[in-house]
């Protein structure tokens, strides 16, 4: 497979999932910032562009914060750090590997981008945005499942959908580290679309930290910090299936089993006050092994950042 078909089905699948994952994270907070008051919006604002890479300070507006939360994480089609970026710049990579995707792929992608027009750039309109992007996200990832064979066009694209999972799960964690900007983790739950799920897992009662547990460890859990990596980890074993005898001697595959085996088997009797390290190991880790993927398969020496990417 040519390294530029490649990195577009990673890319893809990355792109995909960030825009799935935004949503989730944008829809469950909006009406926590409705409630406050403007000083604490404003912090409240703040915090969450930063978890989700957007540099806070920048282009500021007067006021509350709210503006630019909406604009940044949702409706600015120039960075693909916005869930409207993000669906761009994933329809821009289905258009570059047009012969490699499926047509139902590429429809849905088109479908979705040209869908966005249709949304207003307010509250309402952000909420509507949200529940829309991820019923669409998910009717992408259905067509590509239902309908593209296991080679290595899927296992790249399911590669950068694991990877983008475990980062934008990592993050959504991140978004309770602070008293000030803490959910209720009733809520976190929602968010990962893991309550009814963590529930049947826990018949009784819970707190906190199980929640926590769940998000990070649970193994039968897609949107787990764990399942995810083991999705990566096996897309990377497909693609490379040729055997070491002194180990896995591939950069990302052996970055991204340190950071899944290091989460397996690391008990803690505080799990919540070593939240914030795990959750930076797992980011670091994800963008060390993006940039050792793009090294091995693709044709630049250096990923793409997270932030700043140009459709």
């Amino acid at each position: 497979m040519l390294s530029r078909i490649a990195e577009s089905l990673f890319w893809i699948g990355r792109y995909v999932e960030r825009a799935d994952g935004t949503a989730r994270i944008l829809d469950v907070h909006l009406e926590r910032l409705n409630q406050l008051t403007a000083e604490e919006r404003a912090t409240v604002s703040d915090n969450l562009m930063a978890v989700m890479g957007a540099d806070p300070e920048e282009d500021r507006d007067e006021g509350d914060g709210l503006r630019e939360v909406l604009h940044r994480l949702a409706f600015d089609r120039g960075r693909t750090s916005s869930i409207a970026g993000s669906l761009g710049a994933a329809r821009e990579n289905a258009r570059r590997a047009r012969e490699t995707v499926s047509s139902s792929v590429w429809e849905a992608l088109n479908t979705t981008w040209n869908g966005l027009s249709g949304h207003r750039q307010d509250v309402v309109g952000t909420y509507r945005l949200c529940t829309w992007v991820v019923e669409r996200t998910a009717t992408v990832r259905g067509m590509a499942d239902s309908t593209m064979s296991r080679d290595d066009s899927w296992q790249f694209l399911s590669l950068g959908r694991c990877l983008e999972r475990a980062d934008m799960t990592a993050r959504m964690l991140a978004t309770g580290d602070e008293q000030s900007f803490r959910l209720s983790w009733a809520n976190m739950l929602r968010c990962a679309g893991a309550y009814e799920s963590f529930l049947r897992s826990r018949p009784a009662g819970f707190d906190e930290s199980s929640a926590a547990e769940f998000l990070l460890l649970d193994g039968l859990f897609p949107r787990s910090i764990v399942s995810s990596l083991r999705g990566a980890e096996k897309s990377l074993i497909s693609l490379d299936p040729v055997p070491s005898r002194l180990g896995h001697m591939d950069a990302s595959l052996r970055i991204i089993g340190q950071a899944r085996s290091f989460l397996e088997f690391h008990h803690t009797e505080d799990l919540l006050g070593e939240l914030p390290e795990h959750l930076d190991r797992v980011r670091s880790a994800c963008a060390e092994a993006s940039d050792a993927i793009t090294s091995k398969y693709f044709s630049h020496d250096v990923a793409q950042a997270w932030t700043g990417e140009l459709i």
